[in-house]
């Protein structure tokens, strides 16, 4: 008989959230090898949400796993009490879900959401006296302290929380390199719990360099009336972790230059206050559109001639962007925003594949943008394909899910 492993990781699939595809395709690597049950909100960022909240828990059988979905309430993700609403119902639901489910060899969560999913595994590991593996994509509560959005008290207790998340974990997954050392100061270098850095991915055979002339490429280009246009792309979460309601303003520097585009795809918290930004400001060369499916990602990657990848100051060892994957799979050049020595500044300098600043550095962003937009064709060209190459190297899809299978194999002996 396979081992079980439970997976209650809040996104999957059709979501379009970053972890939801990750998590996604890490459930779908590991069927032959386990059998899989899935503990899942149901998806927020995919079309047909609101036909499938009929029921509170729904379960269904998908590529070869069992999937137990959670119908939430919608979270207004500026409201504090809105995202309360939504984590305290997912957590009793999770938690109640998880507990009816037999003969479980180990508990597979991750740090969403933040705290509370940590200690669904470890309510779990201890009611059902089985294993537990940790998975840290973003630290808290340090990354919500980085935004201000948490402080006094309430930090120090979630805090508490999370290192005793941390402590009774027989695994604990990291995301980065430098998230070793925030992993290590919580216990003040000693007594460490047992982890390991996997990093995340992008499929890489899916997604591939394609130029401007590609078919689907090209006809999203005139679909958004972005013909030769020097366009700087930022994919992804608008969320509150990135600065963006700030690096916005930088636009302004360029509304009177036509040959430049801002295009924003994604949603998040920040998203209104940055149309709000625009529009007051009469600035025409910006762009905001909604996520692109899965399946079009690959050719909307491609339509542009940089990509942003930024993090807000102080998140430096507490979260990775994700997006650099895609962006370094697509041979694009990266226009960071990072601090020094984090693992996607790191990735950028080593693979030579873009220029970095500072976050809230805006003057250097606004100089590296003309210094890229002022560079030939074939130097950038170059300058991007260089990324793909050290992913093709060292970050591969392959090699990340051989990892966990063998650290999850291990595990379950």
């Amino acid at each position: 008989m396979q081992p079980k492993l439970v997976f209650v990781i809040n996104y999957f699939y059709p979501d379009y959230a970053s972890t939801g595809q990750l998590m996604t395709e890490l459930c779908e690597s590991l069927t032959r090898d386990f059998s899989i049950t899935v503990i899942a909100a149901q998806p927020g960022y995919s079309e047909g949400f609101e036909k499938k909240r009929s029921k509170l828990i729904e379960v269904e059988k998908w590529r070869n796993m069992k999937v137990i979905r959670l119908s939430l309430p919608k979270v207004n993700k500026k409201s504090k009490f809105s995202r309360l609403k939504y984590i305290l119902q997912y957590f009793v639901l999770a938690n109640f879900v998880l507990l009816k489910e037999k003969n479980v060899d180990l508990i597979y969560t991750i740090s969403q959401p933040p705290i509370l999913g940590g200690l669904i595994g470890t309510m779990g590991k201890l009611l059902k006296r089985t294993k537990h593996v940790y998975n840290i994509q973003d630290f808290n509560p340090e990354q919500a302290a980085a935004v201000n959005y948490t402080g006094g008290i309430v930090h120090s207790m979630a805090k508490k929380v999370d290192i005793l998340n941390c402590k009774y974990a027989d695994h604990i997954i990291l995301v980065g390199n430098d998230m070793k050392e925030t992993l290590e100061n919580r216990f003040n270098q000693s007594s460490v719990p047992m982890h390991t850095v996997i990093n995340n991915w992008t499929n890489e055979e899916e997604i591939v360099p394609l130029e401007k002339s590609n078919v689907e490429v090209n006809r999203f280009i005139k679909e958004h009336s972005l013909e030769d246009k020097f366009i700087i792309m930022y994919s992804g979460n608008l969320g509150l972790y990135y600065d963006l309601e700030n690096l916005i303003r930088i636009t302004s520097e360029f509304k009177d230059n036509d040959n430049i585009h801002f295009l924003f795809v994604g949603e998040g918290a920040s998203k209104s206050t940055m149309e709000t930004y625009v529009a007051d400001n009469k600035i025409r060369n910006v762009t905001f559109l909604p996520y692109q499916s899965k399946e079009f990602i690959k050719y909307s990657l491609n339509a542009a001639d940089a990509h942003l990848v930024v993090n807000q100051k102080g998140i430096k060892g507490v979260s990775v962007p994700s997006k650099i994957y895609g962006v370094m799979a697509a041979g694009k050049p990266i226009l960071g925003v990072l601090e020094e020595g984090s693992e996607a500044d790191t990735l950028i300098r080593t693979s030579e594949s873009g220029f970095v600043s500072e976050p809230q550095d805006y003057n250097s962003l606004v100089n590296h943008i003309n210094l890229l937009a002022s560079m030939d064709f074939e130097a950038r060209k170059t300058m991007g394909l260089r990324g793909r190459k050290y992913l093709e190297q060292h970050l591969t899809k392959e090699k990340s899910l051989a990892k966990y299978k063998e650290l999850l194999t291990q595990l379950v002996k």
